[in-house]
């Protein structure tokens, strides 16, 4: 039997705040430092500590819960989510339930099928557990954990869809296109190999045009649109082949080993009875005024869709290169910058976005650096696609100039005066060396005119190495072609 993909989608996303959600210890990158050294009575879970709900981490989910086109309630409550985890320091989960903070809203995603509009049931703030770190003791002595509470008590900020996707492409779509606009509304880092997003997706599956829906399973914190993918994929064939031998696929959350290229079981999946949520007693409903909700809205960015609209309307450019652009906030502010510092008549969007999601990105994943760290400022890269597009240097010398920008901080044109490396376009003396390169080599000229054509293009070849690459190729084209015609018919 051919089986489809029921896929709804948990994101757990940390809000970029200076502090933790209900204390005022620093949020701090738990990958890089000393463990447990951000912490505090309150989010250790010491008894007696009362929590303060932040009002940034507030600010930020009113962003994305508006950015995704939801409801915004006026009341909110916070619930305790009990259940025990090692490395949940109060033996429960500060979160919302019943009252979260959006709901009913919408992503728009593209998928091989085209437009496809993901409903969001739901965006709350909660806090994030600690981290663990498990390893093997030394000299056979077993097995350990060790418990990490820097992160504990970070704002967290948990997006729900509706089971709208139906393929791994779709799931990953959705991840991309989530990711992008939390990035662009300045929230989140999107950092996913640093754990401050992860992807957990919900999967079941049924007889194709079937409406029913089958026992899921949830994939556990996912860190990479690889993973997403590749696990997703491999739950589908894995429960489509359990269903065809007639089996029973099990309610339960499953890990994904990427080294073993496939999922794992973890637990049994609880369902939110077994939370055993009730109002937190030491936090007041979180109410928010519309006046509250409006601010929040009028000071929304240009969002990724809108912006990516733009640039195919505005710039001529494709929904591939913009795509390219936008999907990170600060690419998309280069390459405005970059294309607002070449003359107005004379601008090639294009041009730019070729150099900068090329040879630019090349040298970056090369040294392993950031955009913003370059030593290549927007009014540079302007510069150097100029000097390319106007022919005052050939596209391969600009390669080299790029090298140069990139290493030493230089402008283009100081580069190109001092190493000599304007092209060379002068006609006259063009057809001089494309002369001395046919007498010179008589038996390449007699093949020539014996009929072997692709002869040609060596000969374009010896007229560049002669001018050291820096010839102008339209010219040496013209000039080869006029001096190999004279000869076919009898000219000297």
């Amino acid at each position: 039997m051919e089986y489809e993909a029921v896929i709804g989608l948990e994101v757990h996303a940390e809000l970029a705040t200076a502090s933790k959600m209900f204390c005022g210890c620093a949020v701090v990158d738990s990958t890089q430092a000393p463990p447990n050294t951000y912490v505090c009575p309150i989010c250790a879970g010491l008894p007696g500590t009362l929590p303060v709900i932040n009002a940034q981490a507030v600010n930020f989910a009113l962003r994305v819960a508006l950015a995704l086109n939801c409801a915004i309630p006026p009341l909110n409550v916070f619930a305790r989510k009990n259940y025990f985890y090692p490395d949940l320091p109060k033996g429960y989960q500060i979160s919302q339930y019943e009252l979260p903070l959006g709901v009913n809203g919408w992503l728009e995603i593209e998928t091989a099928a085209g437009p496809h509009r993901v409903r969001i049931r739901r965006v709350h703030l909660e806090e994030d557990t600690g981290k663990l770190t498990h390893a093997s003791g030394p000299h056979g002595g077993g097995d350990y954990s060790l418990v990490d509470l820097n992160r504990a008590g970070v704002p967290l900020l948990e997006i729900v869809t509706e089971p709208d996707l139906h393929t791994p492409e779709d799931v990953r779509a959705y991840g991309v296109q989530l990711r992008a606009v939390l990035r662009h509304l300045g929230v989140n880092a999107g950092d996913m190999d640093k754990g401050v997003i992860r992807f957990e997706p919900n999967i079941s599956v049924r007889p194709v045009g079937s409406a029913e829906l089958r026992t899921r399973t949830e994939l556990k914190n996912l860190n990479s649109f690889r993973a997403l993918e590749r696990g997703t994929q491999y739950e589908i064939t894995r429960q489509s082949a359990i269903w065809n031998s007639g089996g029973q696929v099990l309610q339960e959350t499953r890990g994904w080993s990427e080294a073993e290229g496939r999922t794992l079981p973890q637990r049994g999946k609880e369902h939110a009875h077994d939370y055993r949520y009730f109002p937190e007693p030491d936090l007041p409903p979180l109410r928010l005024g519309p006046e509250q909700v409006e601010a929040v809205r009028a000071a929304l960015p240009e969002l990724p869709a809108a912006r990516r609209a733009r640039f195919e309307r505005d710039y001529g450019l494709s929904r591939y290169d913009a795509d390219l652009l936008v999907e990170e906030p600060a690419v998309a502010e280069y390459f405005e910058q970059a294309v607002a510092a070449q003359p107005p008549d004379a601008r090639q969007p294009k041009a730019l976005a070729n150099w900068l999601t090329g040879e630019l990105f090349r040298l970056l994943n090369e040294s392993g650096q950031t955009l913003a760290a370059a030593r290549v400022p927007p009014a540079h890269l302007a510069a150097l696609a100029a000097l390319v597009t106007t022919g005052v240097i050939t596209t391969s010398t600009g390669k080299t100039v790029l090298e140069a920008m990139f290493r030493t901080g230089r402008a283009p044109a100081e580069i190109v005066a001092e190493q000599g490396l304007a092209q060379v376009s002068d006609t006259s003396a063009i057809e001089a060396l494309a002369e001395e390169v046919l007498a010179a080599h008589p038996a390449e000229l007699a093949t020539f005119l014996a009929g072997k054509a692709t002869v040609e293009q060596w000969f374009f070849g010896q007229v560049m190495r002669r001018l050291r690459g820096q010839g102008n190729p339209q010219v040496i084209r013209a000039a080869l072609a006029a001096a190999l015609a004279r000869r076919q018919t009898g000219g000297s």
